[in-house]
């Protein structure tokens, strides 16, 4: 047994130690908005934030996470798909087939916060989750974009 605090609640998951975080929010929570890709950490499908940092859910065994840690999915991104980042996935289109795209989201919003005005090469440098459909022009335009409206809303 193991206690989660995931999007500001704590949550009792029944899960082996080694089991990766990544299950326990979608088998256990039921949070299924963060996605299985690689199961290696490559693909960045399964992002989260853990203490405001984006971190690979899949590689994160549960025994790792403190109840004290704070672990953001993208469904506790925002309540109403409010955040900039996902304001400017919409406006962009940005999403072909929208595996990836929890994960993008994820990292795009832990660059802004690191980063509220980021270059290509940041954005490049920070964004390194896989998209197969290939929408890395759509995805740098979005977090320029989000960039931009977090700024007008300061």
């Amino acid at each position: 047994m193991a206690k989660l605090n995931i999007n500001g609640r704590t949550r009792d998951v029944n899960v082996e130690a080694d089991t990766p975080l990544l299950w326990a929010i979608r088998e256990q929570v039921g949070l299924t908005g963060t996605k299985y890709g690689c199961g290696v950490a490559q693909c960045g499908a399964c992002s989260v934030h853990i203490n405001g940092e984006v971190r690979r859910s899949c590689s994160v065994p549960v025994s790792t996470v403190k109840p004290t840690d704070k672990i953001v999915t993208i469904e506790g991104l925002s309540r109403n798909s409010s955040h900039p980042v996902q304001k400017a996935w919409l406006e962009v289109d940005v999403p072909q087939c929208g595996y990836c795209q929890s994960g993008q989201l994820m990292a795009a919003a832990a660059l802004l916060k690191k980063n509220p005005n980021p270059s290509d090469k940041d954005i490049d440098e920070a964004m390194t989750n896989i998209c197969r459909c290939g929408t890395y022009q759509r995805i740098r335009a979005a977090v320029h974009m989000a960039a931009d409206m977090a700024k007008a809303k300061a």
